[in-house]
């Protein structure tokens, strides 16, 4: 399939040295086509040389990006909380501790209902652009319903991670040892088939430092990549935690230190994963992303959608609060959507256009990137492809 007369494509890849194993950094070319062949990206380059396609998609004169890549999201869960978020608005500081409500739901409901929610939300990811997305367990507690959670997340997709360690649940609230030992021990053997990551929230309220380092160890040994929720609500040790265990992502960085940054820019692979949406919805200071890029640092956007703390699902609103609040570019904005979302899921084959990469298509109905930030709030996907499948 061609799609041609498009106005900007960003393929976050220079053309002539586009590496599958080695996206590049942001490109976009002006007046141009790509070829989409057995669900890869098969060539792109100016309109006027495009080759002969059995198909042909007209962009109208307008951009064309890689699929956004969604690294962080609570995607299985039950009930809502949007008694909580007015209470914030009005005033509460947030905390770790309304995560329960969530849980009590999320054993209550069926595994029908858990998957007809996901679903829906799976669908308003793809009708805003997002191809690959990750999806936690961590509403569950108990072995029974995590495994149950990560079953259903892999019905829809590869990104799974195992997060027993979210919160200590309310029956083990006198005992936190002995649960952060069924984290790492039955929960885990029956969860770690079932995933390709494990997660921590290394916290005030949640997980202090040994013990996320006792999650990350006892989840590498059963053959699980680490990430972590680092520096969310305050000044903490999960980013150095992140680092020490060779995690893809450290998540949040709202609040660093310079040693932080430091070793986020040193680390050799640790990406930093900022989600916007969290700040929006909690009223809390913005990450400094100026700060992290100036530094060297490899930075990801993404959602966190989860019915407290951030309940969008939608990355073109991030892209906007990242470039109005954090101090991105548009141009750093999009590849931290897309590209930088997939080195936090060490994924070469998604968040680029270059040749050889997963044909992960979006269709803006704007005539580039910018209008993403341009025009916060308006509805610009006009059509999406996933490994060369139309899915929106």
């Amino acid at each position: 399939m061609l799609i041609t007369n498009i106005s900007e494509l960003v393929t976050n890849a220079p053309r002539e040295a586009v590496s599958v194993a080695s996206p590049g950094p942001f490109e976009a070319m002006t007046d141009a086509a790509i070829v989409l062949d057995a669900g890869v990206v098969a060539w792109t380059g100016p309109a006027a040389r495009a080759p002969a396609a059995d198909e042909r998609v007209d962009a109208a004169s307008r951009a064309v990006l890689p699929g956004f890549v969604d690294s962080h999201a609570h995607l299985v869960f039950a009930g809502e909380r949007g008694a909580e978020f007015a209470a914030r608005m009005a005033g509460l500081p947030y905390s770790a501790g309304g995560i329960r409500s969530t849980v009590a739901a999320t054993r209550a409901a069926s595994s029908d209902q858990l998957r007809a929610n996901l679903a829906r939300l799976a669908g308003e990811l793809l009708r805003q652009g997002t191809t690959t997305f990750e999806c936690k367990s961590g509403y569950g507690l108990t072995v029974a319903d995590e495994a149950r959670s990560l079953a259903l997340a892999a019905e829809f997709t590869p990104e799974v991670t195992y997060l027993g360690a979210h919160v200590v649940p309310a029956e083990f609230e006198a005992d936190p040892a002995s649960y952060l030992d069924l984290v790492c021990g039955d929960m885990l053997a029956a969860c770690a088939p079932l995933a390709r990551w494990v997660d921590v929230f290394c916290e005030r309220g949640a997980f202090a430092a040994d013990e996320a380092r006792a999650v990350l160890a006892a989840g590498e040994t059963a053959g699980l990549a680490a990430r972590v929720h680092a520096n969310q609500l305050g000044p903490g040790p999960g980013v150095q935690v992140a680092i020490e265990a060779e995690a893809a992502s450290a998540d949040h960085c709202t609040y660093l230190t310079d040693g932080d940054v430091d070793a986020l820019a040193s680390s050799g692979g640790t990406v930093a994963t900022l989600l916007p949406g969290v700040e929006f919805s909690t009223r809390s200071p913005y990450p400094d992303a100026r700060r992290l890029l100036n530094a060297g640092v490899t930075v990801a956007i993404a959602t966190d959608c989860n019915p407290g703390s951030c309940f969008t699902s939608s990355m073109p609103f991030c892209v906007a609060l990242a470039v109005r609040e954090m101090r991105m570019t548009t141009t750093e904005a999009v590849w931290a959507a897309t590209a930088g979302g997939a080195h936090a899921l060490r994924r070469t084959d998604v968040g680029h256009l270059g040749v050889g990469a997963r044909a992960d298509v979006v269709l803006l109905d704007a005539p580039s990137h910018a209008y993403l930030a341009y025009r916060p709030g308006v509805p610009l996907i006009a059509a999406a492809w996933r490994a060369g499948e139309r899915v929106a």
